[in-house]
């Protein structure tokens, strides 16, 4: 499920530390054979592992594995089930695959496909170093695949055919992987929610990751597919200008940009965007509700116009040449 990301934690947003990295990294976790410790964060750690089988069977996997101290909160534990239960039902080419729920020893584990890449948050550190946006054919590449993936995640059905109405409530940087072969895939469907779900968060607590929130999901309001438009629409502008919208020197700072939502034109950072783009980006990042996309499906087609006016023709295999290239991967 998760590239190697050695610069953030994707399941919580923390640095790595060496002491973490430096943990005694196990030989196995229930059938899997541990290779290495991709990332570790504050509630859980995620390795890279791999499958064996029959006639030399191999698959690689990434396993996510509750640490030990929390591992014996109830809460916490029925947190972790209810993401692995609701995330099997998404069988998608743009969301990371889950395989297997299992225990090993005292802890839970989550076994899953594993991208051979990077996040977009590394993607976006090289281009902020560089002081220069995405280009453009990528750019759009990558959001037009995330929404892909998100559409289906919002339109997915139980087996009773009822929709669940989910909302990934997590889209950033981190959770939007692209491989060295050129797929993007959405991951960390850990905060998501469903109507009928029994995990409910509890009042006063706001989940993800807070410069990628929707000015709704600050204020705590109650949220629809419309807020994983506008988190997709931050990394879009980002992706673009080379520059963080909302985050700040604080997390107070932070809130307080989201809260107050106001969107710069990207063109100033980036003129190279065409006018048309720019006012497809201010769309997806309307304050008002009813002045945004409402989908992520009427966001994907108005990229899809955008890009076929422009002749901007990319395909995954030229991603992926650009991804080896820039991560100097051969």
């Amino acid at each position: 499920m998760f590239a190697r990301c050695e610069r953030v934690d994707l399941l919580a947003g923390q640095r790595l530390t060496e002491v973490a990295l430096a943990a005694v990294v196990p030989e196995k976790i229930g059938p899997y054979e541990v290779l290495e410790r991709i990332s570790a964060g504050g509630m859980a750690e995620v390795y890279k592992a791999k499958q064996t089988g029959a006639d030399n069977f191999e698959r690689p996997v990434a396993i996510k594995r509750i640490l030990p101290h929390i591992a014996r909160d109830p809460n916490f534990i029925a947190m972790f089930q209810a993401e692995a239960k609701l995330a099997v039902q998404l069988q998608h080419g743009n969301i990371c695959q889950i395989y297997q729920l299992g225990r090993h020893e005292d802890s839970f584990y989550i076994a899953l496909e594993y991208v051979d890449g990077r996040d977009i948050g590394a993607v976006l550190d090289l281009h902020q170093k560089q002081g220069r946006g995405v280009p453009l054919p990528q750019a759009c590449y990558i959001i037009s695949r995330a929404c892909e993936g998100l559409d289906y995640a919002h339109n997915k059905k139980s087996s009773d055919g009822k929709p669940l109405n989910l909302i990934h409530r997590d889209i950033s940087p981190p959770n939007i992987l692209i491989s060295f072969e050129g797929e993007v895939k959405l991951i960390d469907f850990g905060l998501a929610k469903a109507v009928g779900s029994s995990i409910q968060t509890q009042a006063g607590i706001i989940k993800g990751k807070l410069a990628y929130m929707s000015p709704e999901q600050v204020r705590g309001a109650q949220l629809d597919h419309r807020s994983d438009v506008f988190a997709l629409g931050i990394v879009f502008f980002e992706l673009l200008t080379a520059r963080r919208l909302f985050r700040r020197d604080s997390d107070l700072d932070t809130f307080d940009a989201v809260r107050q939502c106001k969107i710069p034109r990207p063109t100033e950072f980036n003129p190279a965007i065409p006018p048309a783009l720019e006012q497809l980006m201010l769309k997806a990042l309307a304050r008002d509700l009813d002045q945004r996309y409402a989908s992520a499906s009427a966001f994907n087609e108005a990229l899809r116009e955008f890009v076929m006016s422009h002749r901007m023709t990319f395909r995954g295999e030229q991603l992926g040449t650009w991804m080896r290239k820039l991560f100097a991967r051969h």
